[in-house]
């Protein structure tokens, strides 16, 4: 089951979008699921 609540990404790693922003993804230290955060546009 999911977590609801905001946790600190375990093995983040960051990605470039298709638009050109990034992002960061990982997974979630208590249930195992993907976390995904976009970071902002890419400098």
């Amino acid at each position: 089951m999911k977590c609801k609540k905001q946790v600190e990404i375990k093995d983040p790693k960051t990605i470039t979008m298709k638009n050109g922003m990034e992002a960061a993804q990982g997974t979630c230290p208590v249930c195992g699921t993907k976390v995904f955060r976009i970071l902002g546009k890419k400098k």
